[in-house]
């Protein structure tokens, strides 16, 4: 078995689309309508009942779901994010023990979005404000071969 993806239930495909292309900048790879893919890996759908043929129940705020998304500056997504009318976020930028920055919101239909640096960005700006290659693995949780790659 291959894992083919995340399809989302959306409640206005318009809305939706502007939303993953424009502000998460995400390609689309194939439009049919009711069904936009995009090329990594998550999926729009409307019409989600006619689909699967079964009356579901949408939730307005599941919260216990996220599409995660990793960036390599992640200042610069969030003031874009932050500048983009209509986001409610749930956290701004916070930054965990391995030293990973993150920050959480709600896409139009209300999915949690995260948005994070990816773990080369933070080994890098850890080797970069002079951590040496075992202080940065020990730091990130990582092992020490990971980060002599980068």
């Amino acid at each position: 078995m291959k894992y083919g993806g995340t399809l989302i239930s959306v409640s206005d495909m318009e809305r939706a689309k502007d939303f993953y292309e424009r502000v998460m900048e995400q390609k689309v790879e194939m439009d049919l309508g009711t069904h936009v893919s995009f090329e990594g890996g998550i999926s729009l759908q409307s019409d989600y009942e006619a689909l699967v043929g079964v009356k579901l129940e949408a939730r307005e705020r599941p919260n216990n779901f996220q599409l995660y998304f990793e960036v390599e500056d992640l200042e610069h997504w969030e003031k874009k994010l932050k500048s983009t009318e209509g986001i409610e976020f749930i956290h701004g930028s916070k930054e965990y023990p391995w030293g990973q920055r993150v920050m959480r919101f709600y896409d139009p239909d209300k999915y949690i979005v995260e948005v994070s640096e990816s773990m080369e960005s933070v080994a890098k700006r850890f080797l970069a404000q002079g951590l040496s290659v075992e202080e940065t693995a020990e730091r990130i949780m990582y092992p020490v071969e990971f980060v002599k790659q980068l």
